[in-house]
């Protein structure tokens, strides 16, 4: 049995949530491989709405097990609150929820150093979550962090208070930043406790052992693949692996392991903070498409910028994941408008570019292709056969231009909103 991959094609915000929940029926485990608590997935049944940040998206699934990566940081405040959020649904979360011992713990002082460091670039800031995920992440690289596992060790205390001297004589040493430690650890190590009471594993075997006895498996990324920290838009891009090969080392299983790799991506473009984005609309089309998408950050709450679907950003990412089916969502928002236009290939310095350069720049100039308006509501809609041709032709050119079959189509929150082709 083989893992497959679901990830975002674009700058994170895809739908991931609401696909992985519609997927889960079809797996026995859902497990998320990078990223942190800057993730924020939206689900919404039942008239409700739930947005997860650690937790992978299939816990609201009775019998789906649900697994926390090594390649995830974890912040146990995040965690607490989480819980807390979802019991209204899930009453018992710690019978199908397990936690890698090998994932790395965001600390109060990880939260600091990127409030810190993000303050000190100024007008140059890159638009961090300030949940101190990069600052984790960099103390992982550097061999200096905490692990999950650590927290069952009788010495834990004392390798936490080592990583907080380290963290706060930077702190003092090379920024200008007011902080309040006790305020930060508020709940920290109450979080710590209620983790001691989940399932927590050697997941590399966990997850090869489900799959030799064939059991199925997807794999839940988290941000986007232009945020990749190698292949994204760098430097604003996030601080991990964000495309399939993160699955390899962020669950522990080899590429021979992998199967399908389900790509998501919206009819149009968002992003959230700062960063190149060649087809980003600065007019009153890209304010309407804001507010006909509600697009505000799920975990953040800030306004997403919006623009026209990047058909040479959506090409790169397929490449770079081997993505074998796409998904589409939000094509919803798009209904009234009169014309639809698509980016398929730049302008620099007066040459056609068709390829994401080295260094995306502001003089990446996107050339369009227009096309016209479905103008019909189409959230209701079940069948593909039944959309109207406009939109149908919309999904032609991007399957011929990229040369990947668009299997999903989402037309909606609520996970009953979705067609299959």
């Amino acid at each position: 049995m083989k893992v497959d991959i679901l990830l975002g094609l674009q700058w994170g915000d895809e739908g991931k949530g609401k696909v992985v929940d519609v997927l889960t029926p079809n797996y026995e485990a859902i497990a998320r491989f990078q990223g942190g608590p800057n993730a924020g997935h939206t689900l919404e049944f039942n008239g409700k709405k739930f947005v997860l940040h650690t937790i992978p998206s299939g816990i609201f699934r009775e019998n789906t097990i649900n697994i926390v990566g090594n390649g995830v940081v974890f912040d146990p405040i995040t965690f607490k609150k989480e819980l807390e959020e979802i019991s209204s649904e899930k009453s018992d979360v710690k019978k199908n929820l397990y936690i890698s011992k090998r994932g790395h713990l965001i600390l109060p002082t990880h939260r600091i150093l990127d409030a810190a460091s993000e303050k000190q670039k100024g007008t140059a800031k890159i638009g961090s979550t300030l949940k101190g995920i990069g600052p984790t992440y960099m103390d992982k690289t550097g061999r200096n962090g905490l692990r999950i596992g650590d927290i069952l060790e009788p010495d834990f205390l004392d390798r936490y208070n080592k990583l907080v001297l380290k963290h706060t004589d930077l702190l003092r040493e090379y920024y200008n930043f007011d902080y309040d430690l006790q305020k930060y650890e508020e709940g920290w190590f109450e979080g710590i406790e209620i983790i001691k009471q989940f399932n927590i594993i050697d997941s590399e075997y966990f997850v090869n052992e489900m799959l030799s006895k064939g059991k199925k498996i997807l794999a839940e990324g988290a941000q986007g693949t232009m945020l990749d920290i190698d292949f994204g838009t760098y430097p604003f891009v996030t601080s991990s692996n964000t495309i399939s090969a993160g699955a390899c080392s962020g669950l522990g299983i080899g590429p021979n392991k992998i199967g399908e790799v389900f790509g998501i991506f919206k009819a149009y473009c968002t992003r959230v903070g700062s960063g190149p984005f060649p087809s980003e609309l600065f007019d009153s089309t890209g304010e309407e498409m804001r507010r006909i998408g509600n697009e505000y950050g799920a975990t953040t709450g800030r306004p997403r910028r919006c623009g026209w679907l990047d058909l040479v950003a959506l090409k790169y990412s397929i490449m770079l994941n081997g993505a074998t089916q796409l998904i589409m969502t939000k094509p919803d928002v798009l209904c009234t408008f009169d014309e639809i236009k698509i980016a398929t290939s730049y302008k620099l310095n007066g040459k056609k570019v068709d390829i994401i350069p080295f260094d995306v720049t502001d003089e990446l100039k996107p050339e369009y292709v227009t096309f016209e308006g479905w103008k019909t509501d189409i959230s209701k809609i079940k069948k593909y056969e039944d959309l109207p041709k406009e939109f149908t032709d919309y999904v032609k050119f991007i399957e011929d231009f990229v040369n990947v079959p668009v299997k999903f189509i989402s037309t909606g929150p609520d996970r009953t909103e979705i067609i299959l082709r």
